[in-house]
């Protein structure tokens, strides 16, 4: 019954809907519509780096890394568009190619990682974690620890508006999830994550698509920092430091396994959604950041252990 339950793709929708009965009444604005428009505006960059995590957890690997790529793209992309000096300053081009800048940072950084665990058959842990160290410490000395400031207004508005925010969440999600669904390498990735020996029998390129998966993973970092950029209106070296618990949680707490082989972007965005949500409700309460950052790690936290009664208590 418990398996079942917790199986279900409405499961955590559901927990969504008790979260807003149980604590809308006693938390004022909460169920607000300019607060529900809030939450939808914050869980967009989340979205976007979840969704590319969740390719990774799939394939059964991980990726520490997401939130240092975050800065290195926003960085990038600043550097090229800042109208105080940047180096296509009031050009024409300059957003354009700045975005594409992000991107690739995001996309390129993703793929070395994937080619040293994939074809160097390092540990996906501490490759990611000494790129989350490299990169990090790279795009601090890079800018000096200083933010990028004076960014386009018509890059600004990708971050600020909901209608283009919306749509590049929506349809890097939808892309996602036609790649695990209808092609055939979310066929092989799942069938990696679930055995990759047999997969490399049975004539998967098991390290082509390893190495894949994280390039995904650090262009969906790189589009999150778009938005990232583009609603805080600067470019940090520090920006989205603070997402690593919720990247991985809300993959998690929508139902893809830590353990490889089970996922769905779809499942996801129920898990970005009860995080954020979860998040507004306790910041229009008052708590403070240590508080709820134990309380998000408690729930992700029950939620692993959700991930062991869905494989039926059984993590061979």
């Amino acid at each position: 019954m418990i398996q079942r339950l917790a199986s279900s793709e409405f499961f955590v929708l559901g927990l969504c809907a008790l979260l807003l009965a149980g604590l809308g009444p006693f938390t004022p604005g909460l169920l607000s519509a300019e607060n529900l428009v809030n939450v939808l505006a914050a869980m967009l960059p989340l979205l976007l780096v979840a969704a590319g995590q969740t390719v990774v957890l799939i394939g059964g690997g991980i990726d520490l890394s997401a939130t240092a790529i975050i800065a290195l793209a926003s960085v990038a992309g600043s550097k090229i568009m800042t109208l105080s000096g940047g180096w296509m300053a009031a050009h024409p081009a300059a957003v354009p190619v700045a975005v594409g800048a992000m991107l690739l940072a995001g996309f390129l950084t993703g793929l070395t990682n994937g080619i040293a665990i994939a074809w160097l058959r390092m540990s996906a842990f501490i490759v990611t974690l000494t790129s989350l160290m490299g990169v990090s410490g790279l795009t601090v000395w890079f800018t000096d620890s200083k933010n990028i400031a004076e960014l386009p207004a018509g890059f600004l508005s990708l971050g600020q508006r909901l209608p283009p925010a919306l749509g590049i969440a929506a349809g890097a999600l939808a892309l996602t999830h036609l790649m695990l669904t209808r092609s055939i390498y979310g066929r092989w990735i799942h069938a990696v994550g679930h055995n990759a020996a047999t997969a490399r029998v049975s004539g998967v390129p098991v390290p082509l698509i390893t190495a894949l998966s994280y390039a995904v993973s650090g262009l969906s970092a790189g589009a999150a920092a778009i938005l990232l950029t583009g609603r805080l209106e600067t470019g940090s070296p520090v920006l989205g430091q603070t997402l690593m618990l919720d990247i991985i949680g809300a993959a998690v707490i929508g139902g893809t396994s830590l353990f490889g082989g089970r996922g769905n972007v779809l499942w996801t965005v129920s898990g970005v959604l009860f995080l954020t949500l979860l998040d507004n409700a306790l910041n229009l309460r008052g708590l403070s950041h240590f508080v709820i950052m134990m309380i998000k790690g408690a729930v992700i936290l029950l939620a692993a252990g959700l991930d062991v009664v869905r494989r039926g208590g059984r993590e061979e």
